[in-house]
């Protein structure tokens, strides 16, 4: 996707928060909302597909070169090879280690 694509995308956003009733701005963002999150598994699958390909266990590219390369941040890679999904939020705890 070039960033002229990008821009059009970030645009049409834009315009739907201008929208000046209330009541037809959140309905246009509820579905927009809602069709984002039936892209979301497919987006993201796509993303851990690419991020492995990349780095071609172990030959390919590393990490932090993969994070820059895709424009995202390390710790999304990270997360592909931890096999963690969902939101930074809802990340478990680290369990403390016992103390002897």
């Amino acid at each position: 996707m070039s960033e002229e694509e990008v821009r059009r995308v970030s645009d049409a956003l834009d315009a739907v928060e201008q929208i000046a009733d209330r009541e037809e701005r959140v309905k246009a963002q509820s579905r927009i909302m809602a069709e984002q999150i039936r892209r979301n598994k497919s987006w993201s699958a796509d993303r851990t597909a690419l991020i492995r390909e990349l780095w071609d266990d172990g030959d390919g590219l590393s990490y932090r070169q993969i994070a820059d390369r895709l424009q995202i941040k390390l710790s999304t890679v990270q997360d592909v090879f931890r096999g963690y999904k969902g939101s930074g939020t809802a990340r478990p705890k680290k369990t403390a280690e016992p103390s002897e």
